[in-house]
């Protein structure tokens, strides 16, 4: 039976949007990220917006899991262009998309993805495992792993706490359903996933020569040093093609 939302919930989720999309607002102007900026955006007092969220960290956690919710419709859109059956173009179109938005949106990246006053040890386990893009990326690997039986690591051959993490994983991937003797591609999604986020992030953050920057040329790399690991060594020089005339689109 589908519950009705009464008039209050209705009211509450409503502020939400409201608290969410203003405070992307202020982050896409430059300005200040505060309770108080947004309370004062949104026509209401600190102790009136208190009632949503009750501190600083809680008002960017809101705001960082719907950036990532938006931000992966446009990746799996990108996705969605190909065939359904281009597991390496979709998971590729996937991740230079990423890579797109965070540069033109570096502060909706700074937040969503280098929380600067998150602490990780204390996050609770659903914080560490709800991320929509990890969701969606590591499904796509998966769906590749599936589709072209690349090689992943035994179990056995990990380091104990790198097997400690495979078994019981606190990364956004469904793998609940893997069999253990399978739990090696969990650390291929980890190995994955610190490589494109750490590639981007040294773009976003400008720790990078600006002429590689702008061509993408390290993002390119990156991505032809890590198809092999997945099986794509014969199909790089299509998808690094996919990728450069992404990049020329702007």
């Amino acid at each position: 039976m589908t519950q009705v939302q009464t008039r209050r919930e209705r009211q509450r989720e409503a502020t939400y949007d409201e608290i969410t999309r203003v405070s992307r607002e202020l982050l896409a102007e430059g300005a200040e990220l505060s309770l108080r900026a947004v309370a004062g955006r949104m026509g209401m007092t600190p102790p009136a917006l208190y009632r949503y969220v009750s501190s600083y960290q809680e008002l960017v956690d809101l705001v960082a899991f719907e950036i990532d919710k938006a931000a992966t419709e446009t990746f799996a859109a990108a996705a969605d262009r190909l065939p359904a059956d281009d597991h390496a173009g979709r998971l590729v179109a996937s991740v230079t998309e990423f890579r797109m938005w965070a540069l033109g949106n570096p502060r909706e990246f700074t937040l969503a993805f280098a929380n600067p006053i998150a602490d990780v040890r204390c996050m609770r386990r659903e914080m560490l495992t709800i991320s929509n893009s990890g969701h969606l990326m590591t499904g796509q690997m998966r769906a590749l792993w599936e589709h072209n039986h690349h090689p992943i690591p035994r179990l056995e051959d990990l380091p104990p706490a790198v097997r400690e993490s495979v078994t019981d994983p606190l990364i956004p991937a469904k793998v609940d359903d893997l069999a253990l003797e399978d739990r090696g591609l969990v650390w291929l999604f980890q190995q994955g996933w610190t490589t494109l986020y750490g590639v981007v992030a040294l773009e976003v953050f400008g720790h990078m020569d600006p002429r590689i920057i702008e061509s993408g040329e390290m993002f390119v790399h990156v991505v032809r040093e890590f198809a092999p690991k997945i099986g794509l060594a014969e199909d790089i020089d299509r998808l690094e093609a996919m990728i450069r005339e992404r990049i020329a689109r702007r």
